[in-house]
């Protein structure tokens, strides 16, 4: 019988071919572990200086504008975003920056500097227009929001580029976006117009009106505040605050603690809380109460102006009046009326004595009416628009809903007229017929003011915008 084979050189290789995929095995893990751990390492440090940049400690946030900007990195500043509209550019760009400074610069001798919010609305841009047109340095900042056609918005921004007045598309609540915005323009003056309009509104989106009206007029006076030089403030309250005053015409001297609606309540806020800030921060700040502000340009969301849209369709319109049967009225205030008081305002408002977020003496602070002085029944505005339009209105008289509408405004504007000769001069009727001229030719629709016109050679306003 033979000897049976000899697997020792076979059991040998097998130990030595396993020996070796041991050593490979735990050389790939170490390898392995190494580049995780080395991924690992550098993720870690990405992040930790991304929230470093992003979130500073509580202590150091409180700078002034111009360190602020340089805190944050430059994904929040825009660097790789675009605006929204065509003839923006990039936030924090150089061709931005170029454009900001070149709206903002001055173009008369000791001409201000000034930052218009809601520079694309309608106040905002009437008055960016008129402070351009006289050689004031003109920024505007808007957000371009959908509480009415933001079509109308984009046509006003159109209009201002005309004239060369360049609108930042940003919120109030970029606290990023407003620091940067006084990092490179050193403001000499705020006319702070935007807001969240509209009494009716309040009741279906609340919180638009605590964001905007409130937070965001925070955000505004607390990069002011910090500003050096401190801009001076002229801010739009409004008419609403007097509420539930009894008293005519309203005076700045009546009281103001009874608001009927939510957007009432928020513009009182900002009287109280502009207050606070001139009291503490030496801000100089003055509150213009505005009287139902109509004319070309308008809000689609006004009566003078759905009701207009309304009547040429053919569609009937509601016609308010009180629980006591009286007719519903306004003091309705023209346009280029209120134009000359917020001019007035600004060119009047004394220089802001802080520095740095510290006051150093007591700082001026105002508060006005502007209106019209003439209350008129809404049935004899529908009147008179049924004249201009030459089509009679589907009216249907009812009581005025609970939603925060007041049954009269009438303001006493006597204040404004001593300190900056504030005097209106537009009769209801005049107004609504550039209104009406103005609407014709940027709706391109039929109305009996469009014939005179073409009757008379002239070019209906806003058909090229």
């Amino acid at each position: 019988m033979g000897s049976p084979p000899d697997t020792s050189k076979t059991i040998k290789l097998e130990r030595y071919n396993s020996y070796v995929r041991r050593i490979q095995s735990t050389k790939l893990l170490n390898a392995s572990s190494k580049l995780i751990f080395r991924t690992t390492l550098l993720i870690a440090l990405v992040l930790v200086l991304f929230f470093t940049i992003n979130y500073p400690p509580l202590s150091d946030r409180r700078v002034d504008a111009g360190a602020a900007i340089h805190r944050h990195s430059f994904l929040s500043t825009g660097f790789f975003s675009s605006s929204r509209f065509p003839t923006s550019s990039a936030i924090g760009g150089p061709n931005w920056e170029k454009q900001v400074r070149h709206s903002s610069t001055p173009r008369r001798p000791n001409g201000f500097s000034i930052l218009v919010t809601g520079a694309a609305g309608f106040i905002g841009s009437h008055c960016s227009i008129a402070l351009k047109k006289r050689g004031d340095g003109v920024l505007g900042l808007d957000n371009f929001n959908s509480y009415y056609d933001p079509s109308l918005k984009r046509s006003r921004q159109k209009m201002l580029l005309k004239n060369q007045v360049f609108i930042v598309d940003g919120d109030l609540n970029d606290a990023v976006l407003l620091a940067k915005l006084f990092d490179v323009v050193p403001f000499s003056h705020i006319l702070h117009l935007a807001a969240q309009a509209g009494v009716r509104y309040a009741m279906q989106n609340p919180q638009s009106y605590v964001s905007s009206n409130i937070a965001g007029f925070i955000n505004l006076l607390e990069i002011a505040k910090s500003a050096n030089p401190q801009p001076a403030i002229v801010w739009a309250s409004s008419s609403s605050v007097y509420g539930l005053n009894d008293k005519v015409p309203f005076s700045e001297l009546h009281r103001t603690d009874r608001p009927a609606s939510l957007y009432a309540a928020t513009k009182k806020a900002g009287e109280e809380i502009a207050h606070t800030y001139n009291h503490i921060y030496g801000l100089s700040l003055t509150g213009l109460r505005f009287f139902t502000v109509y004319g070309p340009w308008g809000r689609p969301d006004m009566a003078y102006f759905f009701f207009t849209k309304d009547i040429l369709q053919g569609k009937s319109i509601d016609v308010y009046q009180t629980q006591e049967g009286k007719q519903v009225a306004r003091d309705f205030t023209y346009i280029d009326d209120v134009v000359k008081g917020c001019v007035g305002a600004l060119d009047t408002a004394e220089k802001s004595t802080g520095s740095g977020g510290k006051k150093k003496k007591p700082a001026q602070l105002r508060v006005y009416n502007l209106g019209n002085t003439s209350p008129v029944p809404v049935g004899q505005l529908v009147s008179i628009l049924e004249s201009l339009l030459g089509k009679k209105a589907k009216k249907h008289v009812v009581g005025m809903p609970r939603n925060g509408d007041v049954p009269f405004t009438h303001a006493n504007v006597s204040l404004a007229y001593r300190d900056f000769g504030y005097k209106p001069s537009t009769d209801l009727a005049s107004g609504l017929r550039k209104f009406v001229k103005w609407y014709s030719g940027y709706y391109g629709v039929e109305t009996r003011v469009k014939k005179e016109i073409q009757g008379a050679g002239e070019v209906p306003e806003g058909g090229s915008a």
